[in-house]
């Protein structure tokens, strides 16, 4: 039997003239990037794959020519807030192509922005929706946090400007509060973020110390930059974590549903740092307002006294027999220097004293006569 051979060049022309045949015009591709570089010359390229349940299904190069890439790429984040990154999933506009060096490829004309934004706000509401029905929201706030925290972990990337703005706030309170804060190092956007998040989670946990919260905390950032925070995975561990969990992600119109089953959630690092100053605000003016409670009653019974105190003197100093004396009084003792308070019992020649104010007289009685009589 005669073996039908072709020329390399002239298969790959068939499958080129075949490929262009069954796609003459551009069409819409739905896919995820994964990969992406543009270079220098302007050029984007990427990778657009599709996954299934069991793994990777489909793979293709694409391109973004530089004369489409200059506007379309400031477009699609002015929309999504980031630019064309791997993990995204997009609907793209493109034109089959097939070279006989180079192979199959697309050339990418136009991208959807607001398509790319549907697709994470659809996994996030269903993501919602799976943890409300496996009864997991809600269950961090039925965790206590001591009445003064003081020894706080910290999940969050070292170098972002949300952990630096955190720390100086925290620590450089002009109250002088006192927090001891540990790092526990992740990667806080993108692709890997969910897991490298739960790995911290983890090392808390195996630390040894003993920490009285957990704080997740990173500045602000796109929507699609923050939706590795709307992660079915990273929510569930919060949700069944041993210790409050603080979430703090994002600026302020930003809400993501790992805030949703977090103890509590903050709009930014910031105002994190003050919810826990404000806890001892409250508990340094709970315990001013007792010392000057006590203060008060202290000086009221001071007070109480020193009144008793006066009219005991008063009391005393009126009953003194030279107050009597001073008013023109005379005071008479009997030899024995005892007060005679009257004259029954005295005879002739009995000695006695009469003490004045400015002096005291020595007599004798030469007679008694009663006003009895």
């Amino acid at each position: 039997m005669e073996k039908e051979i072709f020329d390399l060049f002239d298969l790959q022309q068939k499958l080129k003239k075949g490929i262009e045949c069954l796609f003459p015009k551009r069409i819409w591709i739905r896919a995820e990037v994964s990969a992406v570089k543009a270079r220098y010359g302007g050029h984007c390229y990427l990778e657009l794959s599709q996954s299934d349940e069991n793994g990777l299904v489909a793979k293709i190069s694409a391109v973004i020519w530089s004369s489409k890439y200059r506007f379309l790429a400031p477009y699609f984040e002015s929309v999504t807030g980031s630019p064309i990154s791997e993990g995204m999933v997009v609907l793209v506009d493109v034109q089959v192509n097939y070279s006989e060096l180079y192979g199959l490829s697309l050339v990418i004309n136009d991208i959807d922005p607001e398509y790319s934004v549907g697709v994470k706000e659809l996994e996030r509401q269903k993501t919602i929706e799976r943890l409300r029905s496996e009864g997991l929201m809600g269950l961090q706030e039925g965790l206590a946090m001591p009445a003064l925290p003081h020894r706080l972990a910290v999940v969050s990337a070292a170098d972002a400007a949300g952990y630096r703005d955190f720390m100086r706030h925290l620590h450089e309170n002009p109250y002088g509060f006192s927090f001891e804060t540990v790092l526990f190092p992740a990667l806080m956007q993108g692709a890997g973020c969910p897991a490298s998040v739960i790995a911290a989670l983890d090392a808390v946990m195996e630390d040894g110390r003993v920490f009285d919260a957990v704080l997740v905390l990173r500045g602000g950032g796109s929507k699609l930059d923050l939706s590795c925070f709307d992660d079915y995975e990273l929510a569930a561990v919060i949700a069944q974590y041993p210790l409050p969990v603080l979430t703090a992600i994002g600026h302020d119109q930003d809400h993501h549903v790992a805030d949703m089953v977090a103890h509590a959630y903050l709009k930014t690092p910031t105002a994190l740092a003050d919810f826990f100053l404000d806890i001892y605000e409250d508990e340094d003016a709970r315990l001013s307002s007792y010392m000057s409670r006590m203060r008060l009653a202290f000086n009221s019974r001071i007070s109480l006294m020193e009144s008793a105190l006066n009219v005991l003197q008063t009391r005393i100093l009126s009953a003194d027999p030279r107050r009597i004396l001073d008013r023109g009084y005379a005071l008479a003792l009997d030899a024995e220097g005892r007060v005679m308070k009257g004259a029954a019992g005295r005879t002739k020649g009995d000695r006695l004293s009469v003490m004045f104010a400015d002096g005291t007289l020595d007599c004798r009685v030469e007679d008694c006569r009663s006003s009895r009589q």
